[in-house]
């Protein structure tokens, strides 16, 4: 079996090659490959690996955008650390996903689906439907914004869509989504990040600590030195209150 590595984490690439020397002894690895250009570039040359490691999220973008530059009729597992792409293409197109770090027994079940998903295909590529799926996520009429977030834990992941969540709370650097049944997750981004992600009809960025969902708004109170105090359902435990110079833009969107 001829695999391909791409993966612009060095200690991720390492180990991904160290487990599939143990787990597949015969196989020949090559790469790892770190950039999308630097995979377009390779895979103009040569098409001749039987599977692909492919990490979404590369040194200058995401790897989906390979499939735009080079047509590629080659199976490919998703590595990734955070990305609701990943369980897309995984739901539609029988493709598997690994998450970081890779986990030895996870490997061993992602190659044998590989080999199953092979053989019932008789061979031929599995991927049939992969452009396709592309081209759908990054169509013109998709909205721009996002519509879930998908949460480690543990060597699990969890969908979480967007109209459950009620807030986004961030403390000491760390940003907590909060879910209408009140269940906390951290995830790896910034107040700032979701702001630009989240569709503004629904969220609203009412200070530097919160960012709430409409549907999550209870009452709202006038507060000290033309401020206001929301009430959101759960409570997150601390004051949310809207800063004096977004009150009247919050007015505005609230009874929109």
């Amino acid at each position: 079996m001829k695999i391909l590595i791409v993966e612009d984490e060095e200690l991720a690439a390492k180990r991904m090659m160290q487990l599939l020397a143990e787990i597949e002894p015969g196989c020949e690895l090559f790469g790892p490959l770190d950039t999308v250009s630097g995979v377009i570039s390779h895979l103009k040359q040569t098409l001749d690996y039987d599977l692909i490691f492919l990490d979404i999220q590369l040194a200058d973008g995401k790897s989906f955008s390979i499939f735009e530059g080079v047509q590629v009729n080659i199976p490919v597992i998703f590595t990734t650390a955070f990305d609701e792409y990943a369980l897309q293409a995984f739901a539609i197109n029988s493709i598997d996903y690994l998450l970081k770090p890779i986990n030895k027994d996870k490997l061993i079940e992602s190659l044998e689906k590989y080999k199953r998903i092979r053989k019932h295909f008789g061979g031929e590529n599995p991927n049939n439907h992969l452009y396709e799926l592309i081209k759908k996520l990054q169509a013109p009429t998709q909205s721009p914004f996002r519509d879930r977030f998908l949460i480690n834990k543990g060597d699990s992941m969890i969908p979480v869509k967007a109209n459950e969540v009620a807030c986004f709370f961030a403390q000491d650097k760390v940003v907590t989504l909060i879910t209408f049944e009140n269940k906390h997750y951290i995830i790896p981004h910034s107040l700032d990040e979701l702001e630009a992600k989240l569709d503004p009809r629904y969220f609203f960025r009412v200070n530097s600590q919160f960012i709430v969902a409409a549907d999550a708004i209870q009452k709202v109170h006038n507060y000290f030195n033309f401020k206001l105090k929301v009430e959101i359902k759960p409570d997150p435990g601390t004051e949310i209150i809207v800063s004096r110079a977004r009150t009247a833009e919050f007015k505005i969107w609230l009874s929109e």
